[in-house]
């Protein structure tokens, strides 16, 4: 009997006898707990269902974004809730669609049995082991004065060697910012292109940059050619965490 995390990749195990959770979806490896917020959330952003070649599960919750940003204690039920949900309903992972997630990373992580990434910062630890002692890290921001260390602790980081980089306060970001129907995306990604560079002009020792807002990803190419650099964000973990968990054997030639 097949158990419900196999995955079907035959005939034959396609005709084997299935085991399942009870369940009215399937097929959702990920599940991805995402505010219920309004502005245009374009290919590439974690809100974005056709960013991913695999199916994703979206769990919505409800509060001010600035709520998450602090760590606000009472919403924390409502996400703990969220996780529950997807869990139940056969995800093998579960993403926050919000840096700031992190404020709950560990509190998610204790109260489910799939793996749990919350924060595109939780890909800290990763750069710093591969990156030189006296190479930095600049961190985009959409509130850069909320990154401090008690929230890198949840995810296992501190701030030395990062730069943070704030990007809440771009006219041209005000519109994922405080929630508008109309986006110019085009001068969004050339103020954040033109910021990056400048950056790694000054400091020329940034060895790598990380995306901590969801609404950063769709720019990570156009960052990468105007920086040169390594560029993580949400989806470079949530392809990784992806892989993890939905496993394939290899076919080929030698």
């Amino acid at each position: 009997m097949a158990s419900w995390k196999s995955n079907i990749e035959n005939i034959h195990e396609l005709d084997a006898t299935h085991n399942t959770l009870v369940s009215y979806t399937s097929g959702f490896a990920i599940g991805i707990i995402a505010v219920n917020l309004i502005y245009p959330k374009l290919p590439g952003n974690v809100a974005n269902a056709t960013t991913y070649p695999f199916p994703v599960k979206y769990k919505v919750v409800s509060f001010e974004i600035e709520q998450l940003f602090s760590g606000d204690p009472a919403i924390k039920e409502q996400i703990l809730n969220a996780a529950r949900e997807l869990e139940a309903e056969g995800v093998r992972a579960i993403i926050g669609a919000c840096g700031y997630f992190a404020h709950f990373q560990k509190d998610i992580a204790n109260v489910v049995d799939v793996p749990v990434f919350m924060s595109s910062l939780c890909q800290l630890p990763l750069i710093k082991t591969a990156l030189g002692e006296r190479k930095k890290i600049a961190v985009f921001a959409a509130s850069g004065d909320d990154i401090d260390d008690e929230l890198l602790a949840k995810v296992g980081s501190d701030s030395s060697r990062l730069i943070v980089q704030n990007i809440g306060n771009l006219e041209s970001f005000s519109a994922i910012r405080w929630g508008r129907p109309e986006l110019d995306n085009g001068k969004l990604k050339q103020d954040i292109c033109d910021i990056a560079a400048k950056l790694v002009e000054e400091n020329p020792d940034i060895g790598a940059i990380l995306l901590e807002c969801s609404d950063l990803p769709p720019y990570a190419k156009a960052i990468q050619a105007r920086t040169g650099l390594p560029v993580f964000d949400f989806n470079t973990m949530i392809d990784n965490v992806y892989h993890a968990v939905v496993q394939k054997e290899y076919y080929g030639y030698f």
